[in-house]
């Protein structure tokens, strides 16, 4: 083989490996593109929502009712992010997420739920609980952080204070957003690796794997006993995130005696997602007779 003719092969191989390369791009370019173009429309389609969570916001400001909404779940189950999609257009004067640090010093003397009386609602107002008074029944017994008889007294009189909030007017949503244990996994996996996302990681985070079952038997608990007629318990499953931010749209709408902006819009929750309290409970006992422990 001459000299030229083998310059012709280097060369053609060059371009058959260039084009080769360019095609797996391509297959890169539309698969990115794939997953952005079905992101942007999932984002899309909670807008009639958004829409009528302004209409809702509209309503509670000109009756002068009060409005909260209470986050919980385990880390990583979804809750900041649905707060962010229910929040996204609404008229910031009216509304706060509070989501408090630890207790100082001071508030550590006090009566438990006095620090968050502080950041209950005006007439008109709508305050969300990026987890709430609920710490003292899940992470802080697990973790340590209350004594036995601080969550004893929590337990019998969290129901009273609610019932009081309901009795003089305030809407009260408890959502609980329900993540499996494999999916925490994944999310927290994706933490560690993804450097916009890290500072979500907090050292809780790290053993809530490890506590799974501490968490779990803390939940039973927590529902069997706050679960009332007066505030009752919404339970989200959160492993599709999207799914889990819809139906809790639809079940805040569905709080509130407000005149729906679009009447034809599907305002039932999907049954697959949203559970009462009482079913999962039921749920709950039924996996502890199978399984000898709960599950979910």
């Amino acid at each position: 083989m001459t000299e030229t003719e083998n310059l012709a092969n280097t060369k053609l191989q060059e371009l058959i490996n260039e084009n080769k390369q360019l095609k797996e791009n391509n297959v890169k370019l539309k698969k990115g593109n794939s997953k952005a173009v079905k992101k942007y429309k999932l984002e899309q389609s909670l807008k009639p929502y958004q829409a009528e969570l302004i209409k809702m916001q509209k309503y509670l400001e000109e009756t002068g009712k009060r409005m909260i909404i209470l986050f919980e779940g385990r880390d990583a189950s979804g809750k900041g992010g649905t707060i962010r999609r229910v929040t996204r257009y609404m008229n910031e004067k009216h509304y706060r997420i509070v989501a408090l640090g630890k207790p100082t010093e001071e508030q550590k003397t006090q009566w438990f739920f006095q620090k968050y009386i502080n950041h209950l609602p005006a007439g008109g107002e709508q305050v969300l609980f990026d987890r709430s008074w609920y710490n003292r029944s899940m992470v802080e017994p697990v973790f340590g952080f209350c004594t036995d008889q601080e969550y004893k007294n929590f337990m019998k009189g969290v129901t009273g204070f609610e019932k009081d909030l309901v009795r003089q007017g305030t809407i009260l949503v408890k959502l609980y957003f329900s993540v499996t244990r494999e999916e925490q996994a994944r999310r927290f996996k994706r933490r560690k690796t993804d450097p916009l996302r890290q500072w979500k990681l907090s050292e809780v985070d790290v053993q809530a794997q490890e506590r799974w079952d501490d968490f779990t038997n803390v939940k039973y608990e927590m529902l069997k006993k706050t679960h009332t007629a007066a505030a009752p318990w919404t339970i989200i499953r959160s492993n599709d995130k999207h799914q889990a931010r819809l139906n809790a749209m639809k079940t805040i709408l569905n709080s509130v005696p407000y005149e729906r902006l679009d009447k034809d819009l599907d305002f039932v929750p999907d049954s697959k997602v949203v559970y009462s309290g009482a079913h999962e409970i039921e749920i709950m006992e039924a996996q502890r007779l199978r399984e000898g422990k709960f599950v979910t």
